[in-house]
């Protein structure tokens, strides 16, 4: 299990006391924390909550008493949270978890028995059914896996970049019980994850896979304690956010191409090389020059970014520097 870090005590889902107790529930197995919220329905919310912190912003599922299952009209509300998230400018990372134990349990099926709704304009609904789950993000995304994470709610975790789950989480196809299919990018995603033996294994069984598994197979990128998986997504964000995000992002959009798109070894090299733009290019001898200044020497990742000063500091050391006595010449 990953070491625990220190989670910041700014964080912003903890500051109304209903936060708290829902941030609580995760500290149970799935199967209780999924039971006591059973019996408790609240329509008075809303289904998607976006909390944001510096360039961090985090989206939640807010449907605890169905853990989180998603209908039609809450996948809208994800993808118009999600499509705000990559407009933002000042918005580097995002979190995407679910409230009250449980991370999502996949599509909300009582939607499906519906009589007056039609299967077919639910599943060809153009983005997904889940939210925008047919296409990469713009921006990286880390998914906070607590609790149930199954059916079409592990098929958002898997349209994410990352993946934090807490030790008594679990995942799986649950929706194979019943004949739902995969529609929301699951049997096209896991495959490229953990290959395809796996992957069919599966899909095909629809069995739950717990936390040590997923890690070992490389499901999921972090394990960490319960009650901690929100936070410890968090801390995972922030190490990302520091970095010069132009770089960042074109390297990570020339490994999804490569992954999914490529037709050869030389297109997907040709991608990478032709998408360096000079603007890029620009921000990357800035930062030889900040290497060559001695930021970042040792291997450092920490204290990376060049600090701003206010103008009176820098003309104090300026001044500082002018008044230091200058060694004697010797004869």
């Amino acid at each position: 299990m990953w070491p625990l870090t220190r989670i910041p005590l700014r964080m912003t889902v903890f500051r109304h006391r209903a936060g708290f107790i829902r941030q609580l529930c995760s500290s149970m197995e799935p199967s209780q924390a999924a039971t006591d919220q059973s019996n408790t329905t609240k329509t008075d919310e809303p289904s998607i909550l976006v909390e944001k912190e510096g360039n961090i912003t985090m989206i939640g599922l807010n449907k605890p008493h169905i853990r989180n299952a998603i209908d039609s009209e809450m996948g809208r509300q994800l993808t118009a949270a999600i499509e705000a998230f990559e407009q933002d400018s000042t918005a580097s990372v995002g979190i995407l978890h679910g409230l009250g134990g449980s991370f999502c349990s996949g599509y909300d099926l009582s939607e499906l028995a519906n009589p007056d709704v039609k299967p077919q304009s639910v599943i060809l609904q153009r983005g997904g059914v889940m939210g925008p789950t047919r296409r990469n993000f713009k921006k990286p995304m880390i998914c906070a896996i607590t609790g149930y994470c199954v059916a079409g709610g592990m098929e958002l975790a898997l349209m994410c970049d990352l993946r934090v789950m807490e030790e008594l989480a679990v995942m799986g196809f649950y929706n194979r019980r019943f004949g739902v299919p995969l529609v929301d990018g699951g049997s096209v995603r896991l495959p490229a994850l953990i290959g395809i033996s796996r992957a069919m294994d599966l899909v095909l069984t629809g069995r739950g896979v717990r936390a040590k598994e997923a890690l070992d197979i490389g499901l999921v990128n972090r394990v960490v304690a319960v009650g901690t998986g929100l936070g410890q997504a968090y801390n995972l964000a922030m190490s990302i956010a520091k970095y010069p995000q132009m770089c960042l992002n074109h390297d990570r959009n020339s490994m999804y191409y490569a992954t999914y798109q490529a037709k050869s070894l030389e297109d997907a090299m040709e991608f990478e090389l032709l998408t360096a733009s000079e603007e890029l290019l620009k921000e990357a001898v800035y930062g030889a020059e900040q290497f060559k200044q001695g930021v970042g020497k040792g291997g450092k990742f920490h204290d990376i970014k060049k600090k701003s000063l206010p103008d009176w500091e820098l003309q104090e050391i300026a001044h500082e520097i002018n008044e230091m006595p200058k060694p004697k010449s010797k004869m």
